[in-house]
């Protein structure tokens, strides 16, 4: 399938059963608290692409300002949250995807998150599209699994969705990969342009003229995730860590772990 073809099809991302549950009884408290939602919609790769989406619409006249669910929620009010919920809860059934591990899905892209947002405070960029864009920098994957995922099961054979090399194998075997779909999907939505840039380049951040550096910030946080979730001892590390991306942000190997987020608390 092209990219074009891909894009086009009605495809369903999967919220987090539990996050819904909590979501919506927080929504029915009297008065709901907007941290706890916030905080909630923050953990789930696809309320926040959600509430971005609605956000940057004309209908705000903020198209591409939003970067974040706090910042989306500063806009939009509760109907707008129990719709979104209530239709992630109707759909709950609908929700597998082929192929992918959702629940460890789900906590990879959240440690991303944290750990984009630890970055970029470090290289002094936008915190709060950091961490929005390390929780939806691989919804592709999900997409791509969704919409084929028969050639995507022969790629599963070799190596995972979360593998270090997914990008790549993707790449070789469609034209494209998960970078590009979400990149093309943040486009579609009006998300910001370094929003855009970042999710779409960030398998090759500094390449082809391009020079975003959030682009740089994402590869980094999932570089470390992928190295979590392959169990890479000290020397795989130093062997995998891409130092050029680090060059160019002033980020050394020692400096991006000491930005583990592994024993983080589960809040955003």
């Amino acid at each position: 399938m092209d990219l074009n073809a891909l894009l086009a099809a009605p495809i369903v991302l999967p919220s987090i059963p539990k996050v819904i549950a909590l979501l919506l009884s927080e929504l029915d408290g009297e008065p709901p608290d907007l941290k706890n939602i916030t905080q909630l919609i923050s953990t789930d790769p696809a309320l926040t692409t959600r509430v971005l989406q609605t956000a940057n619409t004309p209908a705000f006249l903020l198209v591409g300002k939003v970067h974040s669910a706090s910042e989306a929620l500063a806009l939009l009010d509760l109907a707008h949250i129990r719709e979104m919920a209530a239709e992630a809860a109707s759909t709950a059934s609908l929700r597998g995807i082929p192929g992918v591990n959702l629940p460890q899905f789900w906590a990879y892209s959240l440690n991303v998150a944290k750990l984009a947002r630890s970055l970029a405070r470090v290289t002094r960029q936008n915190q709060g599209a950091a961490f929005t864009c390390g929780l939806i920098h691989a919804i592709g994957e999900l997409v791509m699994h969704a919409g084929m995922p028969q050639a995507m099961a022969e790629i599963d054979k070799e190596l995972g969705p979360l593998d270090l090399k997914r990008a790549r194998a993707e790449l070789y075997a469609f034209g494209y990969n998960y970078a590009h779909v979400g990149g093309a999907y943040a486009r579609q939505w009006r998300f910001p342009q370094p929003m855009v840039d970042a999710l779409e380049h960030q398998y090759a951040p500094f390449s082809n003229n391009v020079y975003e550096p959030l682009a740089g910030v994402i590869h980094l946080a999932a570089w470390r995730a992928r190295a979590r979730e392959a169990q890479l001892n000290d020397r795989a590390l130093a062997v995998t860590f891409p130092g050029e991306v680090g060059e160019v942000l002033d980020l050394d190997i020692d400096m991006v772990l000491q930005q583990d987020p592994f024993d983080w608390s589960a809040g955003s």
